[in-house]
Formats: structure tokens, C-alpha cells, sequence
């Protein structure tokens, strides 16, 4: 049996991940968990997550589930009419959910090459978690050398009448370089330019000011950082 499904070979990935974090409702758990028994290249696949996935156990205290979730487990589970499948990047409540979990920067790295699916990366990636003291604005930014972008979701916080957010690359002791302004509810992409790409690399700290409207007008920021953090290598 191939390991190219119906999905095609990325989208048997994404199936594959799913089904080891237990996103998959039941009749497509099953119909998954059959194919994997039959086809080696899934079995290695569903494994290596698992591999993945473990590295997280030490990571995380037990904790008593809050009331209710049982309940919504079971509705989740023997609804009969199950939502539309949403692709994880372009589900803004699945981040948010990710983020009120504490998870989100830690399932990006242990594979966010399966929920995103492209073509073998020959760069580095790098990951960062943009946050604040005291600012309820959060971010997670995904870098990928080969394409040049920096890619953003948009975990927590709210638009501010007459401002705009704005990112920027502060590269060691260098000042900071404007990356543009950026929306606080919804996912973004930027591209970097190839002077700042050059020397882009783990360390290279992302921030986000509160900017007037169109952002700074004087290429340095002017407002206060609601959110920053470091890249780090995946």
C-alpha cells in the first residue's frame, strides 16, 4: 500500500499528526489507525511523532482537568455532525487555544514542518514566542531561510483605535530594523529584506510596538514593546 493517501503524501502527514495528538474524531481515528497498521512508511511516521511528542512529559506538571471538559470531550466525540476542517495555521482559535494551553512555541517545535506542508527545507528554522510582562499581546513567529519570511500568528490581544502594531528585528547590540506593521488578530507574513536576512539567525530578537497609525515615521520605535522574544533554533 503507497503512503500517498487520498490527501496526497503532505496531507497524510498532517492526518498522521493529528491522529498522535488526538485531533481526529472518532470515525476518522479508526479509519487512520487502519491505515497505519497497514502501511509501514505511516507506522514510522505516526512513531517519529510519538518520539516527538514525548520529549514534552517532563515538561509539563499533572494537573486536575477543569470542570465540564469531560462533558465537552463527550459532545466533541459523539456529536453527528462534525465542523469543517480548518487548516491549522489559518485557525486562529486553534493558536489561541494552543496559546491558554501554554503549548504553542513547543508544538511548533517539535513539527510544525507536518502542519504546514511544503517542500524539504535546506535553511535553518527558527521559532520564537513574542510576549510581555504586564500586555496581554502575544505572538508565535515562524522563520524559514529557504523562503525568506517570517511568518506570525496572532495568539492574544486586541486592535487599538487609531494605532498600529509594528515588528521589528533587533539583530546583538544593533538598533532595531522595522519589519513593518502587523495585525494583532489574524495571521501574518513578512518578508525580510536581504540586508536583514544576512546574520538572521537564532538569538535575533523579534519585537512588537504600539505604534500611530502606519507605524513609526521615523524608522525607530517610537511607541512602547507589548510583545518580544528570541528566535530559537528548531
Amino acid at each position: 500500500m503507497s503512503s500517498v493517501g487520498e490527501h496526497g503524501e503532505d496531507g497524510d502527514r498532517l492526518l498522521v499528526a493529528e491522529f498522535a495528538l488526538g485531533l481526529l474524531d472518532a470515525q476518522e481515528h479508526g479509519r487512520m489507525a487502519r491505515r497505519i497498521a497497514a502501511d509501514p512508511a505511516l507506522g514510522r511516521e505516526l512513531a517519529l511523532w510519538r518520539t516527538r511528542l514525548s520529549s514534552l512529559d517532563g515538561e509539563f506538571a499533572e494537573a486536575p482537568a477543569p470542570a465540564g471538559v469531560l462533558a465537552k470531550i463527550e459532545r466533541r466525540l459523539f456529536t453527528t455532525t462534525a465542523p469543517a476542517r480548518t487548516a491549522f495555521w489559518d485557525s486562529l482559535l486553534f493558536w489561541r487555544g494552543l496559546a491558554a494551553a501554554g503549548l504553542a512555541v513547543a508544538v511548533l517545535a517539535v513539527g510544525y514542518n507536518v502542519y504546514a506542508p511544503r517542500a524539504p527545507l535546506t535553511g535553518q528554522e527558527l521559532v520564537a514566542a513574542l510576549e510581555q510582562e504586564g500586555s496581554g499581546v502575544k505572538f508565535v513567529a515562524f522563520y524559514d531561510e529557504t523562503s525568506g519570511k517570517v511568518r506570525l500568528a496572532a495568539l492574544s490581544g486586541s486592535a487599538v483605535p487609531n494605532k498600529d502594531f509594528e515588528l521589528w528585528a533587533i539583530k546583538g547590540s544593533n538598533a532595531p530594523v522595522s519589519m513593518g506593521v502587523i495585525p494583532v488578530d489574524a495571521r501574518s507574513e513578512v518578508s525580510l529584506s536581504a540586508a536583514l536576512k544576512t546574520g538572521f539567525g537564532a538569538g535575533t530578537v523579534l519585537a512588537v510596538t504600539l505604534e500611530q497609525k502606519g507605524g513609526s515615521p521615523t524608522g525607530a520605535p517610537q511607541g512602547p514593546i507589548v510583545a518580544k522574544g528570541a528566535a530559537i533554533p528548531i
